[in-house]
């Protein structure tokens, strides 16, 4: 399966998730929805959070999370997931052996779904060496 197809099909296409990528632990964007804009250097920033404590992204030294230009609040962090939000949007963001998931809710849909959704793929792609 395509990493195009993973986004497409199980994590936008469960309708829980409304925009999502699928990026390299570089940050190199491997696959995303249509609707999903990211640059290279949020990319970039995400692998560099992920990658790091979850320091880097909560307390006195945190760097911001900024998807499709916004920028987030950190709700929590660990060593492999970040959780975001921006008004009635947020975004759950999970680190795979090789890769970084990353999906977005819009104000019609639950964070805990989409957590969810992302989460299960995250696992999934772990129990399989990715």
């Amino acid at each position: 399966m395509s990493w195009q197809a993973y986004v497409d099909d199980h994590l936008v296409g469960t309708r829980k998730v409304s925009h999502a990528a699928i990026i390299g632990l570089n940050g190199a964007i491997w696959a995303s929805s249509a609707n999903f804009k990211m640059s290279a250097q949020e990319g970039a920033s995400i692998a560099t959070a992920i990658a790091g404590s979850p320091n880097s992204v909560l307390g006195s030294d945190a760097m911001p999370v900024t998807l499709q230009g916004v920028k987030f609040l950190v709700l929590r962090a660990d060593e492999s997931s970040i959780y975001l939000r921006h008004g009635p949007e947020g975004a759950c963001i999970a680190k795979t052996n090789q890769c970084i998931l990353i999906g977005m809710y819009g104000e019609n849909q639950q964070a805990g779904d989409c957590n969810v959704v992302v989460e299960k793929l995250a696992d999934y792609l772990k129990e399989n060496g990715y």
